[in-house]
């Protein structure tokens, strides 16, 4: 075992325990748990345009998010260090707001197109300033995101790395995204997941007397 982490955990220790699988789980952190990543590891995360990440405040309150970009928006510097730049978004910042309270941050990497295999990478993270010198680092590409500059920059320092086997990951293709027909039928992002207002009953004008012409006045005959 090369991790720092209390690899295995107690609770980990128990389950296998528990379930008579300690020594399959013995052979796997020998194998394959490292304390730095692997070179086939760091060319693996050069090809990736997605990574799923998991942050949590310092009461251990969790948040899973996702982060997108073109190939290697995630740079590997070393086999110790990662970065990814943070861009402007809802406003939130749920993960930089953990991140600053908590540095403990879990990444995985999905490759669903070419070998359909995972790498889970956990570490600490620290946020930098958008004009940290990293940000001029040679191995991170020249404007990942044509005419947005990242708010921040998050470095991220690995404790251990691992595979995730193969075993029912889908195999997704990269697609244009289709233009809808009918904008009108999905709601906003904004209002995607929020209970549609009931709608207003519309206002029934109120009846009113008939109206009826003026009766010719008749002419008494004599």
């Amino acid at each position: 075992m090369t991790s720092p982490h209390p690899v295995p955990s107690p609770g980990e220790r128990a389950l296998q325990a528990h379930l008579a699988t300690q020594e399959r789980a013995d052979a796997f952190y020998s194998r394959q748990v490292h304390q730095a990543l692997t070179p086939p590891m760091r060319e693996f995360i050069g090809r990736q345009s997605m990574v799923f990440l998991s942050t949590a405040d310092r009461a251990g309150h969790c948040d899973a998010s996702f982060r997108a970009g073109p190939p290697g928006f995630v740079t590997v510097l070393d086999d110790g260090t990662l970065t990814y730049p943070e861009y402007r978004g809802n406003g939130v910042l749920a993960s930089a707001g953990n991140i600053a309270e908590n540095p403990h941050i879990g990444l995985l990497f999905m490759d669903f197109t070419q070998h359909h295999i995972g790498l889970h990478i956990n570490g600490t993270a620290a946020l930098l300033a958008a004009d940290d010198p990293l940000a001029a680092h040679a191995r991170i590409p020249a404007d990942l995101a044509p005419g947005r500059k990242p708010e921040l920059w998050i470095r991220i320092t690995v404790q251990e790395a691992y595979v995730h086997c193969s075993k029912h990951i889908p195999h997704l293709e990269p697609a244009a995204r289709p233009r809808r027909r009918q904008p009108d039928q999905r709601p906003k992002d904004s209002e995607y997941f929020i209970a549609p207002v009931p709608a207003q009953p519309s206002a029934v004008p109120f009846p009113q007397e008939p109206h009826y012409p003026p009766m010719p006045q008749q002419v008494p005959q004599y």
